[in-house]
């Protein structure tokens, strides 16, 4: 019977240490000795003898007495050449809810398994955590990840992430003045573009439906750029252009009756392709025309809207440039310098037979 051979601490901490260097955590030499002991909780001549035991393999070379050692070109070779276990967080794991998300996930997924890392999506979705923070941390922190990517997050999800050692690179969301890396599109041009085209045509009673991380704590800049277009142009603001609901179907469904009941609106700017398609349903069972009675904006881009006659007017942009940024930005975290840029890209406002003037009837 072969006797278990006992690891010593010396060799756990060289242990500890060959892995931080082949995930890229120091990207040119090791901290020194003294920081080394006291952030591992071990003494000096340990951390010594671990150091040497990696110079003996060839991913360290000594600097002399006292100077930090330096990581050779094996052993950042290996940082390189290693796979990152990335986890994605997402919004809403219905492959449904947004289709067109679907798909930049997905082509996320296939672009990070073509460059060698290793993709997953997390067990729960933001939803099935009711955009609680205290849950969907406790959702990452269990996962065994190198990163994390993070679709449509709210501000103070995004806050916590910026806080945590695990490099996070928010996909969409709240991501503005948070430390972290964030892509996504630039969407407050679009916003304002669709809203002033709305007040030419005479619309007033416009309203904005989107989802709860793009109104609270606080309005997005973009829900703010709507808002202001109306403001600047005489229309007071309140609930009734921004209105809150219970994301679900049947919530989606009671905020259109709310709507109609007493003061209808004569354009809605809706946020999501399944959403679009909801209010599509609704109205056409309660005989409201588009755009005779009603005017409609998509703030999403989705090829089911190219079937709709008359097509309904839409938000566009380019997946590639997005998919691109997020499969630079995880490479870059492999080589131990990740970035912490915020990189959007321009959306256009596409005008379509969906809207009209003001119903006059």
């Amino acid at each position: 019977m072969h006797e278990i051979p006992r690891i010593s601490l010396p060799d756990r901490v060289a242990e500890h240490l060959r892995e931080g260097i082949h995930q890229g955590r120091w990207s040119a030499h090791l901290p020194g000795v003294p920081r080394l002991a006291a952030e591992l909780n071990v003494a000096q001549r340990t951390v010594r003898s671990a150091l040497g035991l990696l110079e003996d393999e060839g991913l360290l070379d000594g600097r002399g007495l006292g100077r930090s050692r330096g990581i050779t070109a094996a052993g950042a070779s290996g940082a390189l050449r290693r796979p990152l276990r990335v986890a994605i967080l997402r919004h809403d794991a219905r492959l449904t809810d947004n289709p067109r998300t679907s798909l930049v996930l997905t082509e996320i997924m296939h672009s990070l398994e073509a460059a060698g890392h290793r993709v997953f999506f997390c067990n729960k979705s933001q939803l099935e955590l009711k955009h609680e923070v205290r849950r969907v941390a406790r959702e990452l922190a269990g996962t065994r990840a190198d990163a994390w990517v993070v679709e449509s997050g709210s501000r103070p999800l995004l806050e916590w992430c910026s806080s945590q050692p695990t490099p996070c690179l928010a996909l969409y969301g709240r991501a503005t003045h948070q430390p972290l890396a964030s892509t996504g599109v630039d969407t407050e041009p679009f916003y304002r573009a669709a809203t002033r085209h709305l007040l030419a045509l005479g619309h007033r009673r416009i309203v904005l439906l989107v989802r709860e991380p793009l109104r609270k704590p606080v309005p997005a800049f973009s829900v703010r750029a709507f808002l202001e277009e109306l403001g600047t142009h005489g229309v007071a603001t309140s609930d009734y252009n921004l209105p809150d609901w219970e994301e679900t179907p049947e919530g989606f469904n009671r905020l259109l009756e709310n709507l109609f009941k007493i003061t209808p609106p004569t354009a809605l700017i809706i946020d999501e392709g399944p959403r679009v398609f909801a209010a599509v349903t609704y109205l056409a069972r309660h005989r409201i025309h588009l755009p005779e009675h009603v005017s409609l904006v998509c703030s999403d881009s989705n090829t089911f809207m190219d079937w709709c006659h008359p097509p309904i007017a839409h938000m566009q942009w380019d997946n590639a440039l997005i998919v691109r940024r997020v499969v630079r930005w995880v490479n870059a975290v492999r080589k131990g310098k990740p970035d912490r840029r915020m990189t959007t890209f321009p959306a256009e406002f596409v005008p379509g037979g969906s809207i009209g003037p003001v119903w006059k009837g």
